[in-house]
């Protein structure tokens, strides 16, 4: 089971990320109070551990400026999470080879399937909000997961009280934001119970 820590803002997040090892961490540059901009990416990623892989997560944004961040080694992986149509991920496919995140907010399991078809690497599932795009610290009902042909991360409100039934759901990896932190601020403590948790789940 992989972990993936997301919207890292600060130095001592990743000094955090360093020490707990989660397989991802996330940095946010659609709008969000997590966001960061390029040069502060790329200031944090120069402190990550090589072995944490950096995902970009982003919102309708122009590509060009995506495969950048790839070429910049910002980031190693993109998330797209604002319903980006095909022709995007072709245009993005044709920029960058890096692998793909596709997230959908659901409701049905209809959603997940209309997306399961998609030239992407993995599937975000993540839960509806109406005008969000994410991190709104809420699980939605995972019975209504059922089949998916990619693999999948498994997102929205997860934490400490129900990530060891999250690893049973059959998601590659577990994507936590507003569960690991405390007053807005990511918390190492936190994280640590988390990635104990997680590691114990999978054992």
């Amino acid at each position: 089971m992989k972990l993936k820590f997301c919207g890292l803002t600060r130095k001592a997040d990743i000094e955090a990320a360093n020490e707990v090892k989660p397989d991802f961490i996330g940095f946010v540059f659609a709008e969000s109070r997590r966001h960061v901009s390029d040069l502060d990416a790329a200031r944090l990623k120069e402190h990550l551990d090589p072995h944490i892989k950096a995902v970009g997560v982003f919102v309708n944004d122009e590509p060009e400026h995506i495969a950048a961040l790839v070429r910049d080694e910002v980031i190693d992986i993109i998330q797209l999470h604002g319903g980006e149509s095909l022709h995007y991920i072709n245009k993005l496919r044709k920029l960058t080879s890096a692998p793909i995140v596709y997230a959908v907010r659901v409701e049905t399991h209809r959603d997940i399937e209309q997306v399961d078809t998609l030239p992407v690497d993995y599937l975000l599932l993540d839960t509806y909000v109406k005008h969000a795009y994410g991190g709104s610290g809420k699980t939605f009902d995972w019975s209504l997961i059922g089949q998916v042909n990619h693999p999948y991360f498994l997102a929205g409100g997860l934490n400490e009280t129900n990530v060891q039934r999250a690893a049973q759901t059959g998601a590659y990896a577990l994507d936590l934001s507003s569960g690991i932190e405390t007053d807005d601020e990511k918390d190492i403590d936190k994280m640590r119970r988390v990635s104990a948790l997680v590691k114990e789940a999978s054992q």
